[in-house]
């Protein structure tokens, strides 16, 4: 039995916890900043310390698939029982894999993240669309079977990506906006019994601006909060009248907080307070 659709778990995350997603990314700097070996055992403290103080009561956490892989299947072990113990929590888990490819391999990645009877299925995953929308159907169709969702690049907030994402299409659109027009038919219409479709956006806060229709009806994730510069403020400027939809993510600027548990908590407070303020 397939889950509610991840569009309506979310929208009633957001809506009752506040709009904010947490990343769980222990990458090296941060282990040290907590006292802790770069090692497997570091890695163990970090992610389950976060799992604890945040899993039941922020909306989403994030973890990055790299930071674990980097340590091998003991790595990877540790991601699948953060992955379960913050879905027991309440919170919903989206994994930052970034994946794209085609055919079979694409169907590997989804079989991965979005089939309920894997080990490391979570409630939404990131797909990078730049070998065209089209190479992302095995996990557009593997979410929806699952009740999962799907966070596709669109405008992210590293510079570089502006080199592909606001190169022009034949049609006189940027790709950002060919990607996101893509979204906005995979979603169709909100209503009632979809008040949120479960095929999102990753639209950088950093950004100077959109210059793009962000009507996806959709969630938008919205890196580069905190420790990158954005703040609660941008969002209005940046995501206009689509700023409801708007998933505002964290790392650093939460995660740096740590190794107590307290002080974690009163940071993702602090922060989903200013986001309550304007994301309505």
């Amino acid at each position: 039995m397939s889950l509610e659709p991840f569009g309506v778990r979310l929208r009633r995350a957001m809506d009752t916890r506040g709009p904010l997603c947490v990343g769980i990314d222990p990458h090296a700097s941060l282990l040290t900043a907590w006292g802790l070996n770069d090692d497997v055992a570091g890695l163990e403290t970090f992610t389950y310390t976060v799992v604890e103080a945040l899993a039941d009561r922020v909306a989403v956490l994030k973890p990055q698939s790299a930071f674990f892989e980097r340590f091998g299947s003991r790595g990877i072990a540790v991601l699948e029982r953060a992955v379960a113990s913050a879905r027991e929590a309440g919170a919903l888990v989206l994994m930052d894999a970034k994946r794209g490819d085609i055919g079979s391999t694409m169907g590997a990645y989804a079989s991965t993240y979005l089939d309920k009877d894997s080990p490391l299925f979570s409630d939404a995953l990131t797909v990078s669309p730049y070998l065209g929308f089209g190479s992302l159907r095995p996990a557009l169709d593997a979410a929806r079977i699952s009740g999962a969702g799907v966070f596709v690049l669109a405008l992210t907030s590293n510079p570089e990506g502006a080199e592909v994402q606001r190169s022009t299409a034949p049609d006189g659109r940027s790709l950002a906006q060919v990607m996101l027009d893509h979204i906005a038919l995979e979603n169709g219409p909100q209503g009632p019994e979809q008040p949120l479709g479960s095929v999102g956006a990753v639209v950088g806060a950093t950004l100077a601006e959109a210059g793009v229709d962000l009507g996806i009806n959709g969630p938008l994730l919205a890196p580069g909060m905190g420790a990158q510069g954005a703040t609660a403020a941008d969002l209005p400027r940046i995501f206009g009248a689509a700023v409801r939809n708007v998933l505002p993510s964290f790392s650093r600027g939460v995660l740096r907080h740590g190794p107590s548990v307290a002080a974690l908590r009163e940071s993702a407070a602090r922060e989903a307070a200013d986001l309550a303020k304007v994301v309505k």
